[in-house]
């Protein structure tokens, strides 16, 4: 199953999202990432911040939902609401599911403030693909509509702590 992070510009908040799924997500499971209008490059801090956390950044990069190298089976929209984001819609017979989350791109300040805004993004989204990881998979990628509830549900929840 191939599931593709997707925001706007493909520099932050997908990167994160791809990576962090590829380094747990079981076999079979691939996460992607694109943007409607990629930047063309990553955030230094999204790289920084996964290398920190020892998570590869190999063979990562900015990219069009136009250059994906395979259809994805669930597209996971990850732009915020703070900016007025406006959120690219995935066309196509895929399953959709919103899983907002800030981006940490635009967040003035020091660096420390900067920084605590992008590991915020970070943990929002690991906590969710971890919560997606946990649930009955094999099970689920026969019941679409549970699928997608469970999708759904997951792209409202915010780390503990």
């Amino acid at each position: 199953m191939n599931v593709l992070f997707l925001c706007t510009g493909n520099s932050c908040r997908s990167v994160l999202g791809e990576a962090t799924f590829n380094h747990l997500a079981p076999e079979g499971w691939r996460g992607m990432s694109a943007g409607s209008k990629p930047t063309g490059k990553i955030h230094p801090r999204s790289l920084a911040l996964l290398e920190r956390e020892g998570i590869s950044t190999e063979g990562y990069y900015s990219k069009s939902w136009n250059d994906l190298p395979v259809t994805p089976d669930i597209v996971l929209s990850v732009c915020g609401n703070a900016a007025n984001e406006t959120c690219p819609a995935y066309l196509g017979p895929v399953m959709r599911s919103h899983w907002g989350v800030e981006d940490p791109a635009h967040v003035a300040g020091t660096d420390a403030e900067i920084d605590a805004a992008f590991m915020q993004a970070y943990r929002i989204l690991r906590h969710r693909i971890e919560t997606f990881l946990a649930l009955p998979l094999d099970e689920l990628k026969n019941h679409p509509q549970r699928l997608k509830a469970e999708l759904d549900r997951i792209g409202t929840l915010l780390p503990e702590n």
